[in-house]
């Protein structure tokens, strides 16, 4: 039995650079699922992605999902890509089982915790205060070689790294401190700075857009601190839902997150297209 990709659609080109397309599985011409894929401009004009891939029931446990997602490799590499990237639900473990038998290799992850509207203490001698102007703008350089640095250990060339970076800080701090519903905050101990906190409040949810102690106070409790603080800051905003994104690597990262009630609700992988 052959099993091949049917476009449903003429390739879609939206005005903002966005390409995408819907095809149908087939096998031996007979309808079985569907396939989307698409490009979008925030992760760049060589980076396809599979937003959706489905197999009807009857179908299942016969490794069509397997050949529509390499043939779907050949199409996007028609696109001019050279990377295809994949997001899986936190508890699909069969399609995380597939994307890794194909060569997907692990990206990052979304986690999320719900909140019961209790705000949490700072551990004794801990206190957070916003950040001034004068040290937002060191902050911001650290920050974009650090999330730029963070994309290319993950194969995305320089250049793009840096675009990547520098469109979501113009997303996410168009004004800068003064950015709406936008926290930046230092965490103290003991009068001394030892990390910041940047906490978005956006309509959905709380997000953890980064946090980071500063290296020579790594080690001391203060990652964990930082998050209680994200929580404070989340329950005084009015949200019931705190989330975050991880690079795959980071394990102390990843510990710290469980430790504190964090469970994954996405995992994205990628594959470089020789």
């Amino acid at each position: 039995m052959t099993t091949t990709l049917r476009p449903t659609e003429p390739l879609q080109h939206a005005a903002d650079g966005t390409r995408s397309r819907n095809y149908q599985v087939c096998v031996n011409s007979r309808p079985v699922g569907g396939i989307r894929l698409g490009v979008r401009p925030e992760y760049g004009p060589g980076v396809a992605r599979i937003e959706e891939l489905h197999i009807d029931e009857p179908d299942r446990g016969r490794g069509r999902g397997t050949v529509a997602a390499l043939a779907a490799e050949e199409v996007v590499r028609g696109w001019g890509c050279r990377r295809i990237e994949v997001s899986v639900p936190g508890d699909a473990d069969a399609a995380l089982r597939l994307a890794t038998a194909l060569g997907y290799l692990p990206g990052s992850r979304h986690m999320a915790k719900p909140l019961n509207g209790t705000r949490p203490e700072l551990p004794a001698g801990s206190a957070a205060r916003p950040m001034t102007e004068s040290e937002y703008g060191p902050w911001l350089a650290h920050e974009r070689e650090e999330f730029a640095r963070s994309l290319m250990e993950k194969g995305i060339p320089a250049a793009e790294a840096y675009a990547r970076t520098d469109e979501g800080h113009a997303k996410y701090l168009a004004d800068g401190l003064a950015t709406e519903n936008t926290l930046i905050s230092v965490l103290e101990h003991e009068g001394a700075r030892v990390g910041v906190l940047w906490l978005g409040l956006w309509p959905e949810t709380a997000f953890v857009l980064e946090v980071e102690v500063d290296a020579e106070h790594r080690g001391h409790g203060h990652g964990r601190a930082l998050m209680l603080l994200a929580e404070q800051q989340a329950v005084s905003g009015g949200k019931d839902r705190m989330k975050l994104n991880v690079f795959a690597g980071n394990t102390p990262a990843e510990r710290l997150y469980e430790s504190l009630g964090f469970r994954t609700t996405a995992r994205h992988l990628y594959k470089e297209l020789l």
